[in-house]
């Protein structure tokens, strides 16, 4: 929400003609035979404060920014300074500093116009109190001096104002020129990343010997880790600049549970680490994007520092909400940590601990997104014995559809059509390789421009350069085909605003880089879906022997 600089004016307004009414009736309690003198002063700043109260309420009524408004309110702090100036001669000299304060306010609220405005008002106002209290007609150094710095501190202010001005607009130049390196960055990073993967799952599958596969076995290590901190690096990035809102959807909450845990049965076996999910029918009404972003990191610190042992991931009911657990019987974590684990790169050293991959962001990551989701962060930890981390206050929903269950659906993708459409030569390469294994009948193209296919699922990269996008891709090939041919859109860019971008055409999105279990489990899902509904024709019904 954007800071009502205006309505802080008027609070600041009220307090300092408070202030001011107290310092006058301390100097008629101090000065008995002064007292008539002061009592016009008191009555015009009680006034002064009723007038202050009405005009701040306008402008909570009515916020904006409106010329003559501020005009007013220039003029009415000016007019009760003079009067009071005026009234109290010597004893009021130091309600001085209250002009001073309306002139720089101004200024440094609404810029240097309206700085301008006041250090011109101001001057008359002083002009004003010279000419009408014979007191200053005594004292004109003192009067010249109150000019000058009427001027002198406001052109000052000026300055510091350009200056600041020219320094926040550099500012805002250089954050923007990073953004696009960082997402251009990003999404050039990605390729290379995601391709690799998907040669490794094909090298894996591939015979060879025992050396070789364990040669694999430690490329698909390393790169897990970079993918890891590739993505924390980028979660930290989006958070900072609010580009990741929240919003909600209906899900099945043990469906997705069961989707991070298949994405990690790789990682779980390197650290020689066995999950167990139970079996959750609940629903939620949650971001899933970002509870899976959660329960990832959560479950990737629970593998590293559990190594060997059992990782148990499970949900409670709490009161009218639910609780995602995950323990461990890790090493635990000491009492005096627990407070600072949630900093950014805070990590808790034990011996060996370089052996231990990470910079330090999960933790920080699952705070800040349970912050914007609105749910509880809780860790409980005993060393030498494990941790218990609990993402509580989740909002149970009612079920959008009957709960996934294990039907007659085919498991295996042979004999499986997909079109396959991807800019990126290698990422190409990569995927039909991979596809193939699998079973698959691919059809690959480059380029998505005047694109007509007789597949059975549409797999298409988002960016595809100028002429044309993924998504035109898919619309052009439902057209063609006359019904809704399901799709998957793999992207290296911002995934959150992608799928905002496709959320009324019914695609599944994944962000590269993608694990090949991921992109498994993706289409396992699309075959279910297609048998259910009864529209997916297969190669042995639609085409001949």
């Amino acid at each position: 929400m954007e800071k009502n600089s205006e309505l802080d004016q008027a609070t600041l307004r009220l307090t300092v003609s408070a202030c001011a009414l107290l310092y006058i009736v301390v100097l008629a309690g101090l000065d008995p035979g002064a007292a008539k003198r002061y009592a016009p002063i008191i009555i015009y700043i009680v006034t002064f404060i009723c007038a202050s109260v009405f005009l701040r309420m306008a402008i909570k009524r009515w916020p904006g920014h409106f010329f003559w408004r501020r005009l007013f309110a220039m003029v009415h702090d000016y007019t009760g300074i003079a009067f009071a100036m005026v009234l109290g001669g010597e004893g009021a000299l130091p309600i001085y500093a209250a002009l001073l304060w309306v002139t720089l306010g101004n200024g440094m609220r609404f810029g240097s116009r309206y700085l301008a405005l006041a250090t011109v008002i101001a001057l008359s106002t002083l002009v004003l109190i010279f000419w009408l209290n014979p007191f200053w007609h005594t004292q004109p150094y003192m009067f010249l001096m109150l000019i000058v710095t009427t001027i002198v501190v406001p052109a000052y202010a000026h300055i510091l104002l350009k200056r600041t001005r020219i320094a926040s607009e550099e500012a805002i130049a250089a954050n923007q020129e990073k953004s696009r390196f960082l997402a251009q960055a990003s999404h050039d990073l990605r390729q290379p990343i995601h391709s690799i993967g998907l040669f490794t799952a094909c090298l894996r599958d591939a015979r060879l010997g025992l050396e070789e596969l364990r040669l694999v076995d430690n490329i698909d290590r390393s790169l897990h880790t970079v993918s890891q901190l590739f993505r924390s690096i980028l979660d930290i990035y989006t958070l900072d600049h609010g580009k990741w809102v929240p919003q909600a959807d209906t899900v099945h909450l043990g469906a997705l549970l069961q989707d991070v845990v298949k994405q990690n049965t790789e990682a779980a076996r390197w650290a020689g680490v066995e999950l167990r999910l139970r079996a959750c029918p609940y629903w939620v009404n949650v971001n899933p994007g970002m509870l899976t972003t959660m329960v990832q990191n959560l479950l990737s610190n629970a593998l590293k520092y559990a190594p060997g042992q059992p990782v148990l991931i499970g949900v409670r009911r709490q009161g009218k909400g639910l609780a995602v657990v995950i323990y461990d019987k890790g090493r635990g974590i000491a009492s005096e940590h627990l407070p600072e684990v949630f900093k950014e790169f805070y990590r808790v050293r034990h011996v060996r601990d370089k052996d231990v991959e990470g910079l330090g962001l999960g933790l920080s990551i699952v705070k800040r997104i349970s912050q914007l989701l609105n749910v509880d962060i809780h860790i409980r930890s005993i060393v030498g014995q494990g941790t218990k981390v609990a993402i509580s206050g989740l909002e149970q929903a009612a079920p959008r559809t009957s709960a996934p269950r294990v039907s007659g659906a085919r498991d295996r993708l042979n004999g499986l059509r997909v079109c396959l459409v991807e800019d990126d030569a290698n990422v190409l390469m990569a995927t039909s390789a991979l596809l193939e294994k699998w079973g698959c009948d691919v059809q690959g193209h480059s380029d998505g421009e005047g694109l007509s296919s007789d597949c059975d699922i549409v797999i298409a990269d988002f960016d595809l350069g100028t002429k044309v996008s993924g998504a035109e891709c898919i619309a052009a090939i439902r057209a063609q085909r006359g019904w809704e041919v399901p799709a998957l859109v793999i992207t290296g860019h911002d995934i959150e605003r992608i799928r905002q971008s496709l959320q009324n055409m019914n695609v599944s999105v994944l962000a590269k880089p993608v694990r090949p279990p991921e992109l498994r489990a993706v289409l396992l899902e699309q075959l279910k879906a297609m048998d259910r509904q009864g529209e997916a024709p297969t190669k042995s019904s639609s085409e001949p022997d």
